[in-house]
């Protein structure tokens, strides 16, 4: 397959408009999607990170959502190779990061991250620190060698967000998306399988959100009133693919609806097929009864541009060149506001440029081999 679409120019026509994020003007409607890389030893951002970002930005990217970045809690993470927002070093590291991205003309969001029971203690960087949730169970069930978070617990991870909140937006950054979904910290609390606390904090799914809409708007609090707050989420988790936090949009409501009210902007729905309705009787996506429910602008995900799901690639395998037709029709309907393109721009820095301006012909199917390096 050489095209991905039956009309060349109508992706130019539908993906070329600007989109506003509260006090954002985002150039187009294409993002780069957040991919763990592990190329910052450290946890320090250095010129390949940098450059790495800028060429997709100078390909035509509008908003660049980096790979997730520890924020500055102990337990928030388990690689040294991982970046880290906080500390001198590294956010001196995120800063040229930033200021390359603007010179080749994109706008860019850190994503800000906390693994929570993921987090396998005894690895780096604090090798001591032990692994929190919301009560110590991890993503399949089982009780893990961490704990349940404590009051001051709760209020260090609330204060480690907000503190990196307000240096993104110290050092240059436009904005921030706070990772909320896969399984990690903030998704444990809102799934009721890893939340079973009998406090404030869990129960019915208000409280359960309760803890992120905090995080929101501690958030919200430290950064300008035009910076905005994206939120990620998703239904399926890491080890947990078939797992849901909605069984209907009633049900998304009562999480999302919280997380608008505590200062999110916009929402990036996370899942691992952009195409498949979400609810039985509707052919909206995640994304779509994400704008629809909240108001708020939404960024849709899950193997834009290609065939089958990234699942496969951790696998090691490879994945051909998809159609966009049913990503523009659902785009040309306002069905959501922005795309997110994971693996074709990992591949392919010019993915952008090339969809961009109708050069088809030359896009890439996907090689696993792209993972290996940052110097595509």
């Amino acid at each position: 397959m050489t095209a991905t679409t039956s009309h060349p120019s109508r992706a130019a026509e539908i993906l070329s408009r600007p989109v506003t994020l509260n006090g954002l003007t985002v150039p187009n409607r294409i993002a780069m999607a957040p991919m763990t890389r592990m190329f910052s030893p450290g946890g320090v951002p250095g010129e390949d990170v940098q450059a790495y970002y800028a060429s997709r930005a100078a390909a035509g990217v509008g908003l660049i959502v980096t790979e997730g970045t520890y924020v500055g809690h102990e337990s928030a993470g388990q690689s040294d190779r991982v970046p880290r927002f906080h500390g001198e070093e590294q956010l001196a590291g995120w800063a040229k990061v930033a200021a390359a991205v603007h010179e080749a003309g994109g706008t860019i969001v850190p994503q800000l991250w906390h693994i929570g029971m993921v987090r396998k203690q005894g690895e780096a960087p604090y090798a001591d620190a032990p692994a929190v949730g919301p009560s110590g169970i991890r993503v399949d069930g089982t009780e893990g060698t961490g704990r349940a978070m404590t009051r001051a617990d709760l209020d260090d991870v609330i204060g480690a967000f907000a503190d990196a909140a307000a240096d993104a937006a110290r050092i240059g950054f436009d904005g921030v998306e706070l990772h909320g979904a896969h399984g990690y910290l903030l998704d444990q609390f809102l799934w009721e399988r890893t939340n079973r606390r009998t406090d404030a904090y869990g129960g019915d799914a208000v409280a359960r959100t309760r803890f992120a809409a905090e995080i929101v708007a501690a958030v919200r609090e430290r950064v300008p009133a035009g910076f905005p707050v994206i939120f990620r989420y998703s239904q399926w988790k890491q080890e947990a693919y078939d797992a849901r936090l909605a069984q209907s949009p009633q049900e998304l409501e009562a999480i999302l609806a919280p997380l608008a009210a505590a200062g999110v902007d916009a929402f990036h729905a996370s899942t691992r097929r952009y195409w498949l309705p979400e609810f039985e009787g509707s052919d909206l996506n995640l994304a779509g009864w994400t704008k629809k429910l909240t108001g708020r602008p939404a960024i849709t995900v899950g193997s834009v541009g290609l065939d089958g799901d990234f699942i496969r690639a951790f696998a090691g395998e490879g994945a051909a060149i998809g159609d966009i037709d049913n990503l523009l029709d659902r785009m040309e309907r306002d069905e959501f506001d922005m795309v997110a393109v994971g693996r074709a721009l990992l591949q392919d820095p010019q993915w952008a440029a090339k969809v961009l301006g109708n050069r088809f012909d030359e896009l890439q199917p996907y090689d696993a081999a792209a993972l290996r390096s940052l110097s595509r």
